[in-house]
């Protein structure tokens, strides 16, 4: 039977949020994991771009060009971007260069609006990071901004990150930290778990838990060292990790070596 309101207008069932507070205890741990995060994106992509200028007191373009920096790219390297979203550190590294750059994303609204966004030299896929949809040596760049923590199984997407890379080549993650000084550690969990959350759900107006779960996410993931671990445990020769705006991000620079 369809239910009715005082109005006569038809009432939807509403949807559980996608990140509910059993799911947030440990959002690492949760086997559909990989589910959510899709669902999570698809809800907010129209405002994905604009919350994060905003909560980041516009300091993510920043985040993104220095990453691109530490990519160091030299003429005719292809580069690819995992878990690109919108596309927003794609084009970075496509202004910062002329040569060809793919996206790719398993969300497909984050997708389209990278379609749309993008320009000459811009390709985009869709495709899982676990298993990306590219032949081994492929890339001399792969790069993932805020992506990995939302890997259904970070070892697994790191080590697939590796494979399409070429000998030598090398892989830029951009990603959450904490700031190591107490004082500012405390100061910045107050906006981050706090703050911050509100002002996106109103941005954005999501109810699916988008918001809750990033800070979540953050802290309970691995710190700076523990990703670079992770990184030398799947084959990258060399790591190298660059903390920015006090330890608020971290950016991690691996080498993969050319040979072996």
């Amino acid at each position: 039977m369809t239910a009715m309101g005082p109005q006569g207008e038809l009432l939807r069932p509403r949807r559980p949020p996608v990140w509910d507070r059993v799911g947030l205890r440990h959002p690492h741990a949760q086997s559909d994991k990989a589910g959510r995060v899709r669902r999570m994106f698809d809800a907010i992509a129209g405002t994905y771009e604009l919350v994060n200028t905003l909560t980041s007191l516009g300091r993510d373009a920043y985040w993104r060009r220095q990453a691109v920096a530490l990519a160091a790219l030299r003429d005719a390297e292809l580069v690819l971007d995992v878990a690109c979203g919108t596309g927003d550190l794609a084009r970075a590294f496509a202004a910062a260069r002329r040569g060809a750059v793919v996206g790719v994303d398993f969300a497909e609204r984050m997708l389209a609006l990278a379609v749309g966004r993008g320009g000459p030299g811009q390709h985009w896929c869709l495709g899982d990071a676990m298993h990306l949809p590219f032949a081994a040596g492929t890339f001399s760049v792969v790069s993932c901004a805020f992506g990995v923590r939302n890997f259904q199984d970070v070892r697994a997407g790191l080590a697939d990150m590796h494979r399409v890379l070429q000998p030598g080549g090398r892989a830029v993650i951009l990603e959450f930290s904490l700031p190591k000084q107490a004082a500012a550690r405390a100061l910045y969990r107050l906006y981050f778990e706090g703050l911050m959350p509100i002002a996106a759900m109103i941005v954005s107006r999501d109810r699916g838990g988008a918001y809750r779960y990033l800070p979540k996410s953050v802290v309970s993931f691995l710190d700076r060292r523990g990703l670079a671990t992770a990184l030398h445990e799947v084959g990258f020769e060399r790591v190298t990790t660059h903390a920015l705006t006090s330890g608020v991000v971290v950016v991690c620079v691996a080498w993969k070596a050319i040979h072996g």
